[in-house]
């Protein structure tokens, strides 16, 4: 974790990331212009902030991670949170995520919390949380033809509507199992709270330094999500015959696979880096999943 000092490493800059379309969001945007203007900030927003902004600088999303900037803030919910975090991830710029309304696991500060929230960063009370990303590459005939990486998971999933997803797994060269199931997913610490939660796996703390593979819907019941140390290297063989399946990344990006493609995931040399002031994991949890409550 970062002490006060370190953090701030380019003076005070701050990009602005939004979703378009949450209720009030020209409002929330001009009111935290307004504010970050008022302490010192220089600002920078993305194309979608754009309309709330004007004769602010704007810069593409996928750009931010060249532009000097000590934190990011999110206006919205995970999904406009884990793309901002792969923007910047080489960058090692942290982010803040302010929840407008969704569930929320990463974006875990309530608007009503902002601007108390941004008085404790300018007053250097902050800590950063690192997150470890997955990183995958997709190989076709034995060469590399794209690659990711991603903070919540790797999904490898069906074509089409009708049809089993068919995978051989392996971890660190050694077999595993041929999995016949809707996906596959590889996950982070993060991202067990995410898709992998939802088809049954286990719940990591973001410290834990593994990955999990989860099978979705599987076809054989005795196929249960699978635990395995951050340092493997995890391939998905895929075998779909003369169909496509799909890699998705992070539930956002992807490309079309093809039949005997072989997906290589390992962790990546990048992490996402989030900026807390004073929630726990168990306080998230807790809040979010309704846990001890009456």
């Amino acid at each position: 974790m970062d002490t006060p000092s370190t953090l701030f490493r380019h003076g005070k800059s701050v990009a602005i990331v939004s979703k378009p379309g949450k209720t009030d969001l020209a409002q929330v945007v001009r009111d935290l212009l307004a504010w970050l203007g008022a302490h010192g900030y220089k600002v920078v927003v993305d194309d979608e902030t754009k309309p709330h902004a004007p004769g602010v600088k704007v810069i593409p999303r996928d750009e931010l991670g060249a532009y000097p900037l000590d934190f990011v803030i999110v206006l919205g919910g995970d999904g406009t949170l884990l793309s901002a975090a792969r923007a910047v991830a080489k960058s090692a710029t942290p982010v803040l995520g302010i929840n407008l309304g969704s569930l929320g696991f990463l974006t875990e500060v309530q608007f009503e919390e902002l601007y108390p929230t941004l008085e404790a960063i300018d007053r250097g009370l902050q800590t950063v949380e690192d997150r470890s990303m997955v990183h995958c590459e997709i190989l076709r005939a034995g060469a590399g033809v794209a690659s990711y990486d991603a903070l919540n998971d790797v999904v490898v999933g069906k074509g089409t509507i009708a049809r089993l997803n068919h995978c051989d797994v392996y971890v660190d060269k050694m077999f595993v199992s041929s999995y016949k199931a809707d996906s596959l997913i590889v996950s982070s610490p993060t991202g067990s709270t995410a898709y992998s939660l939802a088809a049954g796996g286990p719940i990591l703390m973001p410290t834990v330094n593994a990955f999990v593979i989860t099978p979705v819907s599987a076809h054989s019941l005795t196929h249960r999500p699978l635990v395995v140390p951050e340092t493997s290297e995890i391939e998905i063989v895929v075998m779909t015959g003369s169909e496509e399946a799909y890699l998705s990344i992070d539930g956002q990006i992807g490309m079309p696979l093809c039949d005997g493609d072989r997906i290589l995931c390992r962790k990546s040399e990048y992490k996402s880096r989030l900026l807390r002031i004073k929630k726990t994991f168990f306080d998230i949890l807790r809040s979010k999943l309704k846990w001890g409550q009456r």
